[in-house]
């Protein structure tokens, strides 16, 4: 059975001959009344608070919930973003080594294409010295040719009949 603090003052009792003081009966239900109406105060402040309490719990859990889940999204995205930059990274590397064997390829190609031309050039050069020595062999049997006509004609320079018809 529930009270108040008013049951407690409007409760009657039979009297009775040798029985208690009335007055006493009377203060100690006014005390009685006065802790329970205190008591009831404080149960309602507490119970308010209680309420508060697991209101404040229950926001502070689904604020931990958002940022567990927060936290779980950003591990993903970073977890993500080094995947993404390891194959961006792949990726740079393969093309750059595709560069460089293409660029060592065609530096190769250009190296043995000069050395074809040093090669041309070298047989170009002794070509061109056998020339030069037929040349001067040539010259020198013509200017041998020359003096020993210059001797056997007595001296006569044979360039000076050139000379003289030439004029």
């Amino acid at each position: 059975m529930e009270w108040a603090p008013v049951d407690l003052l409007n409760k009657q009792f039979r009297a009775c001959w040798r029985g208690v003081d009335p007055r006493q009966v009377e203060d100690f239900l006014r005390e009685a009344a006065e802790e329970m109406q205190r008591l009831q105060v404080e149960n309602a402040a507490l119970k308010k608070d209680v309420q508060r309490q697991e209101k404040d719990l229950k926001e502070f859990r689904e604020r931990e919930k958002v940022i567990r889940n927060v936290l779980v999204s950003a591990q993903k995205t970073v977890e993500q973003m080094k995947a993404n930059a390891e194959k961006e990274a792949e990726v740079i590397v393969a093309e750059a080594e595709v560069k460089a064997e293409k660029i060592l390829r065609g530096a190769q190609q250009r190296l043995g294409k000069l050395h074809g031309e040093i090669a041309d050039l070298k047989t170009q050069r002794a070509r061109m010295e056998l020339k030069v020595r037929a040349a001067i062999d040539a010259c020198q049997l013509l200017l041998e040719g020359i003096a020993r006509d210059d001797n056997e004609d007595g001296g006569v320079d044979a360039w000076e009949g050139v000379e003289g018809r030439s004029s």
